[in-house]
């Protein structure tokens, strides 16, 4: 009989340190399986910064380091100048990336740094408490907006992948979910041309994926999702910005 499943050499087998629906394993799987399929995980570097995926070494068979809170592009940009060769990857959430490192992301797109950026945006912090984020939707609660998220008071919620997709070395930019299988599936597309992008060393690599936080969210795994579906996606639409051509 034919396997339709196999554990792909990507990840370790680790006990896994994430909440019940987490989706940030999904997230893992997607990436290292795609550098898996192109024999790639002797020649990838993964950088970490502080948050949930702070300990993300333990399941990505590739080589990684920790780099400071936001400065996860600053640390890619040098591995990948020192090691061309190689495939160099951040993966940071929206607390890290979007708030003390969105100084970080624009410069690395705006130098157009040929590393590749997996950014979770789960609208919170998810590891420090729960707190609000850029990416945070008017009107969700957090422990640091108990009566929701004010325009006046805190502005709109940052769009880092429409930001992005006006720097001309940012060549790759595309949004995707992890709510359905069906946005998973698309989600592994872009994983694989934003690799693509960087095999060629065309320019700064982004994919944003949309993921749920069951716990900060004060919501079941299930309700989550839904959640995702009906309130981070019309605000947060799916599709790719900028895509060269080389890998259409």
């Amino acid at each position: 009989m034919k396997p339709i499943f196999e554990y792909t050499k990507g990840m370790r087998e680790q006990d896994t340190h994430y909440c019940p629906g987490c989706t940030h394993g999904i997230a893992h799987r997607l990436i290292m399986e795609s550098l898996d399929e192109r024999n790639a995980l002797g020649d990838t570097i993964g950088v970490c910064p502080i948050g949930c995926s702070v300990t993300a070494h333990q399941y990505f068979n590739v080589d990684s380091c920790e780099a400071a809170h936001g400065r996860a592009p600053a640390v890619a940009a040098g591995i990948r100048r020192a090691w061309p060769e190689k495939y160099v990857f951040t993966y940071q959430g929206d607390g890290d990336l979007a708030s003390i490192g969105a100084g970080e992301i624009v410069h690395a797109a705006l130098r157009g740094e040929k590393f590749t950026t997996f950014f979770i945006n789960n609208a919170i912090y998810g590891m420090t408490g729960g707190q609000m984020a850029p990416t945070t939707l008017l009107g969700q609660k957090t422990t640091t907006s108990v009566d929701g998220r004010k325009k006046e008071i805190s502005g709109m919620p940052l769009r880092v992948a429409e930001m992005l997709s006006t720097i001309d070395g940012a060549v790759f930019v595309e949004r995707v979910a992890l709510d359905s299988p069906a946005h998973i599936r698309s989600a592994k597309k872009a994983i694989v041309k934003a690799l693509d992008v960087q095999e060629k060393r065309l320019g700064f690599s982004f994919v944003e994926i949309l993921s749920t936080c069951p716990t900060n969210w004060g919501m079941t795994p299930v309700k989550a999702q839904a959640w995702l579906r009906e309130n981070m996606i019309p605000y947060y639409p799916l599709g790719n910005f900028r895509c060269p051509e080389e890998v259409k």
